[in-house]
């Protein structure tokens, strides 16, 4: 396994849970990929703020497995708020009552508003959110005459926070999607799962321990320099080589393939797909204020300048006065530097917490390859490669679901799958069980 993200813990945790022996190969001394805890001038941040909601089933799944559960997070009703402009509110009651509920009782939406949402809701679920041909985002809300309000309050921040892609070139079916697994499923599947952790501490770090525990290894700050292919394993070369490995799975940034598959020819029309695709980046904010400093809920919605997500850490993991701001794909904050971008955000929040003092301290992080850019009809790598023995896992994986932590777990564990029946398959053929793995 080379990459110790959401993707390949996901695949080691499975392989491990079915008895397989498994090396993780990870480049950095923190896990979690592109979403791992980082350390700022001695105080612990993420690379990046992301939620969970309740239709992640397989991250759930597999936190519960590896002895995290939701302990790691903070499970709220889905509570969508722009302070001041829109406020929508699930109720407990059983779905699809919940949702009607949220948005015929939302503030901010006039009749006509809310009745339109419905509408859309409604019209996608009579054609099982299936469209007879991919469009923009954009293009869907305008065919369904959505108001402006509904677009801007509702549907093109679920988008955008979703797919990392604004919604002139968001894929409409990825996102129809996300919505029939969320809002039109069962009433818990909406729920926010907000992280009471920073990301390494909410699966990764607990997976490591689950691999580790049952054989397997975790081998951090050990950069992967090459794959060579010895007899009928491969080997892995690094500061010293492993292997021979029956099968690997690749679960690092789809950028990084390039550099471990150009010496195998087999591999050329996978990396050429790879070159076509598009990226996005996700900037993450952190503002260090007095602990006396909190939002009414730990998460809000910006408007009107460059902040789209606000999070309160103090009132989520236990960080006092500390604000952690989002803004998703490509705008023009990009112009600015982070001094110029931590001053702009600090006077976005003042808007909403009035006499805010000025922040003790900023970060900022900026993740410029954050995602891939989310299409209308992107074709994506599959699992499977050329070669019958090395596979893929990540978020950028042929599937439903955009470059989420969901989308990444989902693709670790089919990996996994993969792997575990294509040894079940050769041990079968010759009678008796190899040594190594992936």
């Amino acid at each position: 396994m080379v990459g110790a993200g959401y993707a390949g813990l996901a695949a080691a945790v499975e392989l491990a849970a079915a008895g397989i022996g498994v090396d993780v190969f990870e480049a950095s001394r923190t896990l979690g990929g592109r979403a791992r805890a980082v350390d700022h001038d001695g105080v612990r941040l993420d690379n990046g703020a992301h939620i969970l909601v309740g239709a992640y089933r397989e991250t759930l799944r597999l936190m519960a497995k590896v002895g995290a559960g939701e302990t790691v997070v903070r499970r709220h009703p889905l509570r969508l708020e722009f302070p001041g402009r829109m406020r929508l509110a699930a109720p407990r009651l059983p779905a699809p009552l919940h949702l009607a509920w949220a948005l015929l009782t939302a503030r901010g939406l006039n009749l006509r508003e809310k009745f339109a949402a419905i509408g859309f809701m409604r019209a996608q679920q009579a054609r099982g959110f299936r469209l007879a041909a991919d469009m923009t985002a954009a293009e869907l809300f305008a065919a369904h005459g959505q108001p402006e309000r509904v677009r801007r309050y509702l549907w093109e921040p679920l988008c955008l926070a979703a797919l990392n892609t604004p919604v002139a070139i968001a894929s409409a079916q990825v996102f129809l999607n996300v919505l029939r697994d969320s809002l039109a499923a069962g009433r818990a599947a909406s729920d926010l799962l907000l992280p009471a952790s920073d990301f390494s501490s909410l699966f990764p770090d607990p997976a490591a321990r689950f691999v580790e525990s049952r054989g397997g290894r975790i081998l951090r700050a050990t950069r992967v320099a090459g794959l060579e292919k010895v007899g009928a394993g491969w080997t892995v070369a690094g500061a010293e080589t492993h292997g021979p490995y029956d099968q690997l799975i690749l679960a690092v940034a789809p950028y990084h393939l390039p550099r471990l598959l150009a010496p195998h020819p087999e591999f050329a029309a996978l990396i050429e797909q790879i070159a076509g695709l598009c990226w996005q980046p996700i900037v993450t904010a952190y503002l260090q204020y007095p602990a006396s400093v909190r939002l009414p809920f730990p998460m809000a919605g910006l408007d009107g300048g460059h902040a789209q997500w606000l999070f309160d850490r103090g009132a989520l993991c236990g960080q006092p006065g500390m604000l952690a701001a989002v803004i998703s794909g490509e705008g023009p904050y990009q112009a600015l530097g982070h001094a110029e971008l931590a001053a702009a955000i600090h006077g976005e929040i003042g808007r909403l917490l009035p006499g805010l003092p000025p922040p003790r301290r900023h970060w900022v992080i900026e993740e410029k390859r954050a995602t891939f850019a989310c299409t209308p009809g992107l074709r994506r790598p599959e699992t499977a490669t050329a070669r019958a023995d090395v596979w893929l896992a990540g978020d950028y994986v042929a599937g439903d679901y955009p470059a989420t932590l969901e989308g990444a777990v989902r693709s670790g564990t089919h990996a996994a799958r993969r792997v575990a029946a294509a040894l079940t398959a050769s041990r079968t053929a010759c009678g008796s069980p190899r040594s190594g793995g992936p």
